[in-house]
């Protein structure tokens, strides 16, 4: 599979051989499914938590006598069957995250570039023309590019790009080692630098 090397004005300036171990993946929408689930669950903070009957304000004093007053029996002040004390069976923290097999997520981040590729939404580019940290320059060319929102992929911890980047809502900077499924698929448009190629094909 061949694909277009773009500059940061649009143009063509060769071609690239994209890799069909990678690029000519089947596309599995269920193990894409299993990977987002696992990834927004791992991020999850679990600090959810509420007071039981053991934590709420309140004395263990009987509230009245057992029989003989026409009411119902009454042990405690803080029995969760009163207004304002502790739940009953309310959230405490708690971790969501669980894992995958390895071979699963891969197979899953190979998915779902090769569903990019299919769908035409994956740009090489050789270079994005940034020699300072500058948004409007960056903004202008992912603009010349069509890729307003997109998933911009670099070879290694890039400042410049990352910081020209930070203040863009509808786009995101990561490493090769940093990418992931769900910002693969959250993003319209992926963004390759023709040097991180490379590297994706050796961790994919």
């Amino acid at each position: 599979m061949e694909a277009p090397v773009l500059n940061n004005a649009n143009e063509q300036v060769g071609n690239v051989e994209l890799p069909d171990e990678v690029f000519a993946t089947p596309v599995n929408e269920a193990l894409l499914w299993e990977v987002v689930r696992m990834q927004l669950a791992n991020r999850r903070r679990g600090s959810h938590d509420v007071k039981n009957r053991s934590e709420v304000r309140g004395g263990g004093r009987k509230m009245w006598r057992q029989k003989g007053t026409g009411r119902a029996r009454m042990g405690s002040r803080r029995s969760p069957l009163w207004r304002g004390v502790g739940t009953i069976f309310g959230p405490t923290p708690r971790s969501y995250a669980y894992g995958m097999p390895k071979k699963k997520k891969r197979l899953a981040l190979r998915s779902a570039v090769a569903s990019k590729a299919r769908d035409g939404e994956l740009l090489v580019v050789e270079d994005l023309g940034l020699t300072e940290i500058k948004t409007k320059t960056l903004a202008g060319t992912l603009a010349a590019l069509g890729a307003q929102n997109a998933l911009i992929v670099v070879p290694g911890r890039d400042e410049v790009v990352e910081k020209s980047a930070r203040n863009l809502p509808r786009v995101k900077v990561l490493p090769v080692e940093g990418l992931n499924v769900y910002d693969v698929l959250k993003y319209d448009k992926l963004v390759l630098l023709k040097g991180a190629l490379a590297q994706l094909q050796e961790r994919l």
